[in-house]
């Protein structure tokens, strides 16, 4: 088994692949916890801040500006940083958007697509514009069916769990589109003023947990003729400028200095390239080595979530072992689908791909 010293010679911090919480750049990580001791020389920690005060206030504008400047949102559409992750929008987006004896169009492609739709018909009428199912969530759609009528179009962007991505957006579907982007957000370039709703749970790619970015055209808003709770209506929201109640306030400080750092490496363009060229490393290594299979068909893999198992089970363990001595962190696969997965965020440096794909040699090599 390869010894320690790669590791420090590699990297002197853990190869970060867990699929969320997930990595953050170094740089975001040093400036937070001086945040907390300390925060813009006051005296204060962040944690203990008025967040209506003119200390926190300008965090949350600037986190707001930096989304719409990096996803080049027109004026129709609004930024939120809100409380939660995207299992709150799976309910919050159809309360605002669904009246009851509408109906809403869903795409069924995995766990997440899955939860959304449950919530869904709480409030309306779903039907199912296309699924994946028979393929157990190895593809994604090549044809939608949906009515004219329908309210909106639903789509899971990546699907974390079974390593799937829609590489082609179905901007012409005739209908609003809502997107839950949570583990694939900002981390490629998209025509982000085609969706009328946008929502992403903050700790894959923009941040720490426990912050929900949504982005909402606001014309789509006030349609439903049901009563909406204050704090679940966008509308309130927007006028607000998330401020309607307490926000995450230390959460959307590390969403604030990320979205700056993203911005400081050139942008949602610039990381664009450089998560092509991990993805392009791993995959290519991967179809490499016989000793690993992925299930995945490989027009649909994500980029995002890598996903991949062993031809012989008996030794994945000890490949598992292997990673671990190696210092790599979040290697296997989701408890519902066994296996590995790999998650390459937009933070994840390419050294650590590196680093995986050579252990991957390696190993295949060792128990050829």
């Amino acid at each position: 088994m390869p010894g320690k010293t790669r590791i420090q010679y590699l990297c002197a911090m853990i190869h970060n692949f867990n699929a969320g919480p997930s990595v953050l750049p170094k740089e975001v990580f040093e400036e937070a916890s001086r945040a907390i001791l300390n925060f813009n020389d006051t005296g204060l920690s962040l944690l203990e801040i008025g967040h209506r005060t003119p200390l926190f206030q300008p965090v949350m504008e600037e986190a707001r500006s930096l989304v719409k400047e990096l996803m080049q949102l027109d004026n129709d559409h609004e930024v939120l940083f809100l409380h939660g992750g995207a299992t709150t929008q799976f309910m919050q987006a159809p309360m605002n958007l669904l009246n009851e004896n509408d109906v809403a169009a869903y795409t069924e492609t995995g766990t997440w697509a899955n939860k959304a739709i449950k919530e869904a018909k709480l409030f309306g009428h779903v039907e199912i514009a296309a699924s994946t199912r028979e393929s157990n969530y190895t593809t994604m759609p090549k044809e939608l069916s949906v009515s004219p009528t329908a309210a909106y179009l639903h789509i899971t962007t990546n699907e974390t769990i079974a390593g799937t991505q829609w590489h082609k957006i179905p901007y012409d579907c005739g209908v609003p589109i809502v997107a839950d982007m949570s583990s694939d957000i900002m981390s490629r370039m998209l025509d982000f003023n085609k969706f009328d709703l946008i929502y992403a749970g903050a700790q894959k790619n923009i941040g720490a947990a426990g912050v929900n970015l949504v982005v909402v055209n606001k014309n789509i808003l006030g349609k439903v003729n049901r009563s909406i709770p204050t704090i679940l209506d966008y509308r309130n929201h927007i006028r607000e400028a998330s401020m309607l109640n307490t926000p995450p306030v230390f959460a959307v400080y590390v969403a604030m200095l990320t979205l700056r750092w993203l911005k400081k490496k050139g942008g949602v363009e610039a990381i664009e390239k450089i998560n092509e060229e991990k993805a392009t490393l791993f995959y290519n290594t991967l179809d490499s080595l016989p000793f690993f299979k992925a299930p995945v068909a490989k027009e649909d893999r994500s980029k995002m979530n890598a996903v991949f198992v062993m031809e012989n089970e008996l030794l994945e363990k000890e490949f598992l072992d292997w990673c671990k001595n190696e210092g790599m962190a979040g290697v296997k696969g989701h408890r519902s689908v066994g296996g590995f997965r790999i998650s390459m965020y937009n933070a994840l440096p390419i050294e650590s791909v590196k680093a995986l794909t050579q252990l991957m040699k390696e190993f295949a090599i060792k128990k050829a």
